[in-house]
């Protein structure tokens, strides 16, 4: 039987935060949990006094740009995946012909 969510406790810029996840979601949420800290005090450390809140909307900003581009990437490279399949295919029917 699998059990259902359960609190974790994750540490974001020498906070404690208690979240709830699966078993299977856990690793995920502590991976994500470390980047994130990460994130924010990379942006702590750029020496300009910051409130928590603005640490934190900068972080995520910053990540998902991250995100974003990754994605842009991805879609790129299925695009052109797809590209190099049709010329494959033309290649084969002109040396079939």
């Amino acid at each position: 039987m699998t059990k259902g969510p359960e609190p974790i406790s994750v540490m974001i810029l020498d906070r404690e935060y208690q979240v709830t996840c699966t078993a299977d979601e856990r690793q995920s949420l502590l991976q994500a949990a470390s980047v994130l800290d990460q994130q924010m005090r990379e942006i702590r450390s750029s020496g300009r006094l910051m409130a928590l809140e603005r640490i934190a909307v900068l972080a995520a900003l910053n990540l998902t740009d991250e995100k974003l581009k990754a994605e842009k990437i991805d879609i790129e490279r299925k695009q052109i995946d797809e590209r190099v399949k049709k010329l494959a295919n033309r290649l084969e029917e002109a040396m079939a012909s």
